[in-house]
């Protein structure tokens, strides 16, 4: 018989849930974040199962890199576009992990690419590089529009990292300083 896994991760536990190819509940049970916990409740079923899916969370490295060391076909579960039944009455964990385990047993499931573990801290590294960039020019802009809606006056931003600049109206009777002090 060919069993199927979704987990629901969490801060601090996750959702386990194994089906069965009839989407009867195997196993349906919350645990610590602890791989040896994780392990010993795949344990018994491991020869049968298929199958992997995990949320694409925040912490997902510790999970999915520790069942892929121990034989399991992991799938990276891509969580945005995952959608639950329109109408769905109830929503929660226990459902969530349901619900992964069996769009992967109807081979349905979008997945991630699980980049490899020695790839990673480049790839968020520049994940947050483009982040920061992304929040220094909406500052930027927020300053620009402000002198503009203050002022009626359009700054270039090179003028602004200048750290002081004078306004072409009225010479040296208003000057704005972003100096640190």
């Amino acid at each position: 018989m060919s069993l199927y896994c979704g987990i629901d991760l969490h801060s601090n536990n996750h959702v386990v849930v194994v089906n069965d190819e009839e989407d009867n509940k195997v196993v349906d049970k919350r645990i610590d974040n602890n791989l040896h916990t994780t392990l010993a409740l795949l344990a018994p079923y491991k020869e049968q199962i298929k199958g992997v899916a995990i949320e694409s969370t925040f912490n997902w490295y510790w999970l999915v890199d520790g069942l892929i060391e121990q034989g399991y076909p992991v799938q990276l579960a891509n969580t945005a576009a995952v959608k639950q039944y329109d109408g769905l009455k109830y929503s929660g964990d226990h459902q969530d992990a349901f619900h992964l385990a069996h769009l992967m047993r109807l081979g349905i499931l979008p997945t991630g690419y699980i980049y490899p573990p020695e790839y990673r801290q480049v790839r968020d590294l520049l994940r947050r590089r483009r982040q920061l960039v992304k929040h220094a020019a909406s500052h930027m802009v927020s300053i620009q529009n402000q002198i503009w809606r203050s002022l009626g006056y359009r700054v270039k931003c090179a003028d602004i990292r200048k750290k002081t600049f004078t306004l072409p109206f009225e010479p040296d009777s208003f000057f704005i300083s972003f100096s640190q002090q």
